[in-house]
């Protein structure tokens, strides 16, 4: 079982969402990966206002809609505009499609404007995913690390959260969420490296770590490889690669009456 959390519509050809969304699908079936989660539009912005995000949303909800059998979408939102997120909380996930959130760069997250979007989004038992980056050349003025990500989920121990791209820098990533039980990596976005795989199931424990791709800014078959190819025990392998995942999204999958 192989569920992708890290899926984008951007990096893709086609005109539309529904178009993008079928390429994308066929790549899935030749990787034999079963669920995909997908979070933000075609075009994407650093800083979006609420049309933006809204805009986004719609995207990914129009992709969905004949594809609810195998993919999930993520809402995304903003700090930088709560009462905005909040409602777009309410109009996607509460009252809509979708089962999680996703926080990008606007703001740092252990900025406290995040509390009251964490704290909804926990309410609805959505998941919280957070972009997070350890940059050679210095972040985005808003771009988080899993340091700040590591301030977030002190604040709020009993939510579960998800440290995007294990921070790029994986070691450093792995090492500064390692004491957050609340904290999973997400290991989609940066280049296969022998080791990493192995050092998160002896630091981290294997379910603790969701295997996703970055599609289109990633292959499938280059992030798998992560996981497929690493020296750890087959148990360890099908919980990063699915049940995870699963297990992490199944709350909220059945408070919307979604088979999985």
């Amino acid at each position: 079982m192989i569920w992708d959390l890290h899926c984008h519509l951007s990096g893709v050809d086609g005109r539309t969402p529904d178009e993008r969304i079928a390429q994308l699908m066929e790549y899935a079936d030749r990787m034999g990966i079963e669920r995909l989660v997908f979070f933000m539009g075609m075009q994407w912005s650093h800083e979006p206002s609420p049309d933006d995000f809204r805009r986004q949303n719609d995207e990914v909800i129009q992709a969905l809609t004949h594809w609810h059998d195998r993919a999930f979408g993520f809402a995304y939102v903003s700090p930088q505009f709560v009462e905005e997120s909040l409602a777009e909380i309410a109009r996607c996930i509460e009252n809509g499609p979708l089962v999680g959130i996703k926080l990008w760069v606007a703001k740092r997250c252990r900025d406290e404007a995040l509390d009251a979007i964490i704290e909804r989004a926990a309410a609805l038992k959505a998941a919280i995913f957070q972009h997070t980056w350890f940059k050679g050349t210095g972040n985005l003025p808003g771009e988080s690390t899993p340091v700040d990500l590591a301030a977030l989920a002190a604040r709020h121990p009993t939510v579960r959260l998800i440290c995007g791209h294990t921070g790029g820098d994986w070691e450093r990533g792995i090492r500064a969420i390692r004491g957050h039980a609340n904290v999973s990596i997400g290991t989609g976005g940066f280049d296969p490296t022998a080791g990493m795989m192995e050092m998160a199931v002896r630091e981290l424990g294997p379910r603790r770590i969701l295997y996703g791709s970055d599609i289109g800014g990633r292959s499938f078959a280059s992030q798998l490889a992560k996981v497929t190819g690493a020296d750890i025990p087959d148990e360890a392998r099908r919980l990063i690669l699915g049940q995870n995942l699963r297990r992490m999204l199944l709350p909220i999958l059945r408070e919307k009456g979604i088979d999985a």
